[in-house]
């Protein structure tokens, strides 16, 4: 007798959320776990989207940092090169120089960072704060306006100022990303205050919070591996959203990433162990169940697309 093997099915289904206006991308919208397409559908492949900064990356790594010379002075440029050269499908601003222990940016100034880079480029625009709880609050304000009818994503929402992004949000029709201290139960009820205040579900993404390997990885796997079991075998709507890893801002801190081969002679080269570290990261991230990423350099970027072509 031939073996069948056994297929299952789910009550439940990912929202498909689409970002930008000229080359729109579409993600989520699944019925099965991640890359199952022998169970169901799943009608869209996880975006990879190219972070960039308002600020020149002083602090990241020197085997990232060399990749962008030259162009990361200027954000417009750098968001230019990352489309043009680089064929990024979506390009993820973090407006680090807004954050007081940086340059301490005003709100006025990250504006005017976000339309420049809009007015010159057509793929998806994904905006993001410092992670300073009380700048973020007026920054993203003045960058959703900025940003306004642009379909684009902003974060990060947190439960301390989740009440005046969401407004900002839904004032200038911008998509939204949540995000929780890794803890399904904090990311559940973040995504019900914000849908309480009146704001399309189907319009937000999860962000979990992200761990590089060997840095908790396996904790964030779990949180986002329960996040999708709930959405798909409880059919939680509360859930049902797609997810966000914010990869490179992880893995580019990683000991890995940084230590030369004579502090830690594994894994090749420095260069080859950091890309790898980030690459690494991402594809047990997808696998858990996440379907949006911000990623750093282009060669774990096109190892990722690579691994996203085989299970698709």
């Amino acid at each position: 007798m031939a073996f069948t093997a056994p297929n299952e099915t789910f009550a439940g289904k990912v929202f498909a959320v689409d970002a930008g206006l000229d080359k729109k991308i579409t993600f989520g919208g699944e019925n099965v776990l991640p890359f199952h397409l022998f169970e169901g559908d799943v009608p869209n492949r996880p975006v990879v989207a190219y972070e960039i900064q308002d600020v020149p990356p002083a602090d990241w790594p020197e085997t990232i940092k060399k990749v962008y010379e030259g162009v990361s002075s200027d954000p417009v440029t750098w968001a230019k090169f990352c489309q043009d050269k680089l064929n990024a499908r979506a390009i993820a601003i973090r407006l680090v120089g807004t954050h007081p222990d940086r340059e301490n940016r005003s709100p006025e100034d990250a504006a005017k960072t976000v339309k420049d880079v809009l007015a010159a480029i057509t793929v998806p625009l994904i905006i993001l704060g410092s992670n300073h709880i009380e700048k973020d609050a007026a920054v993203l304000v003045a960058a959703a306006e900025a940003a306004k009818d642009k379909n684009c994503f902003l974060g990060k929402a947190q439960e301390e100022n989740y009440k005046t992004i969401v407004a900002a949000c839904m004032a200038n029709n911008l998509k939204l990303i949540a995000m929780s201290q890794l803890d399904i139960n904090l990311s559940k009820q973040l995504n019900i205050l914000i849908t309480q205040m009146g704001y399309n579900k189907e319009n937000l993404v999860t962000d979990p919070m992200c761990s590089a390997l060997g840095y908790g990885l396996d904790y964030t796997y779990s949180v986002m591996e329960r996040i999708r079991l709930a959405a798909l075998t409880q059919n939680d709507v509360t859930m049902q959203m797609p997810m966000l890893a914010d990869v490179g801002i992880n893995s580019w801190k990683a000991k890995e990433s940084i230590a030369t081969e004579a502090e830690l002679p594994i894994g090749g080269t420095l260069e080859q162990r950091a890309i790898a570290w980030e690459a690494v990261t991402a594809c047990a991230l997808m696998i858990a169940g996440s379907e949006l990423l911000i990623m750093r350099h282009p060669e774990a970027i096109n190892a990722v697309e690579k691994f996203i072509d085989e299970l698709m």
